[in-house]
Protein backbone atom coordinates (compact mmCIF):
# COMPACT_ATOMS: atom_id res chain seq x y z
CA UNK A 1 0.00 0.00 0.00
CA UNK A 2 1.33 3.56 -1.19
CA UNK A 3 2.05 6.00 2.07
CA UNK A 4 -0.61 8.26 2.81
CA UNK A 5 0.27 12.10 1.94
CA UNK A 6 -2.03 15.64 2.70
CA UNK A 7 -1.33 18.74 1.35
CA UNK A 8 -2.81 22.09 1.62
CA UNK A 9 -3.39 24.15 -1.58
CA UNK A 10 -3.98 27.88 -1.81
CA UNK A 11 -5.68 28.72 -5.33
CA UNK A 12 -5.94 32.25 -6.03
CA UNK A 13 -6.95 34.03 -9.07
CA UNK A 14 -10.95 33.97 -10.41
CA UNK A 15 -11.89 31.01 -7.97
CA UNK A 16 -14.50 32.35 -6.88
CA UNK A 17 -18.28 32.68 -7.99
CA UNK A 18 -17.82 29.97 -10.59
CA UNK A 19 -18.26 26.79 -8.61
CA UNK A 20 -15.00 26.16 -8.21
CA UNK A 21 -16.02 24.21 -4.70
CA UNK A 22 -18.26 22.16 -6.18
CA UNK A 23 -16.12 21.01 -8.77
CA UNK A 24 -13.35 20.27 -6.68
CA UNK A 25 -15.53 18.22 -4.24
CA UNK A 26 -16.67 16.19 -7.16
CA UNK A 27 -12.90 15.71 -9.33
CA UNK A 28 -11.81 14.66 -5.27
CA UNK A 29 -14.74 11.98 -4.80
CA UNK A 30 -13.81 11.10 -8.07
CA UNK A 31 -10.10 10.66 -7.13
CA UNK A 32 -10.77 8.92 -3.63
CA UNK A 33 -9.03 12.09 -1.45
CA UNK A 34 -10.20 13.00 1.35
CA UNK A 35 -9.93 16.48 3.07
CA UNK A 36 -11.87 19.96 2.22
CA UNK A 37 -12.71 23.13 0.46
CA UNK A 38 -13.06 26.24 1.31
CA UNK A 39 -13.39 30.14 0.71
CA UNK A 40 -10.82 32.74 1.71
CA UNK A 41 -11.90 35.92 2.42
CA UNK A 42 -9.07 37.03 0.12
CA UNK A 43 -11.04 35.86 -2.54
CA UNK A 44 -8.84 32.74 -2.86
CA UNK A 45 -9.88 28.91 -2.01
CA UNK A 46 -8.21 26.67 0.29
CA UNK A 47 -8.10 22.67 -0.35
CA UNK A 48 -6.35 20.29 1.84
CA UNK A 49 -6.29 17.36 0.50
CA UNK A 50 -5.25 13.73 1.91
CA UNK A 51 -4.79 10.03 -0.21
CA UNK A 52 -1.79 8.61 -1.47
CA UNK A 53 0.92 10.66 -3.38
CA UNK A 54 -0.74 9.98 -6.73
CA UNK A 55 -4.39 10.82 -6.00
CA UNK A 56 -3.22 13.80 -4.33
CA UNK A 57 -1.12 14.82 -7.07
CA UNK A 58 -3.46 14.26 -9.30
CA UNK A 59 -5.97 16.57 -7.60
CA UNK A 60 -3.16 19.25 -7.36
CA UNK A 61 -3.20 19.02 -11.42
CA UNK A 62 -7.03 19.34 -11.64
CA UNK A 63 -6.35 22.97 -8.93
CA UNK A 64 -3.82 24.01 -11.40
CA UNK A 65 -6.34 24.57 -14.24
CA UNK A 66 -10.05 24.14 -12.11
CA UNK A 67 -13.39 23.93 -13.43
CA UNK A 68 -15.07 25.83 -16.66
CA UNK A 69 -15.84 29.40 -15.92
CA UNK A 70 -12.26 30.07 -13.83
CA UNK A 71 -8.71 31.19 -14.33
CA UNK A 72 -6.49 29.66 -11.33
CA UNK A 73 -3.18 32.52 -11.32
CA UNK A 74 -1.31 30.36 -8.58
CA UNK A 75 -1.78 27.27 -6.53
CA UNK A 76 0.70 27.30 -3.31
CA UNK A 77 0.98 23.75 -2.27
CA UNK A 78 2.14 22.81 1.31
CA UNK A 79 2.87 19.54 3.42
CA UNK A 80 0.57 18.69 6.36
CA UNK A 81 0.60 15.44 8.47
CA UNK A 82 -1.86 12.63 7.33
CA UNK A 83 -5.00 13.46 9.94
CA UNK A 84 -6.59 9.71 8.16
CA UNK A 85 -9.53 12.48 7.31
CA UNK A 86 -12.28 10.02 5.54
CA UNK A 87 -14.65 11.63 3.25
CA UNK A 88 -14.51 15.38 0.91
CA UNK A 89 -16.51 17.86 2.24
CA UNK A 90 -17.36 21.80 1.44
CA UNK A 91 -16.75 23.95 4.40
CA UNK A 92 -17.84 27.81 4.75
Amino acid sequence: MDDVIRRRALVRGRVQGVGFRFSTEGEADRLGVAGSVRNLADGGVEVEAEGTPDEVEALLAWLRVGPDGAHVDSVDVEQLVPTGEAGFETRH
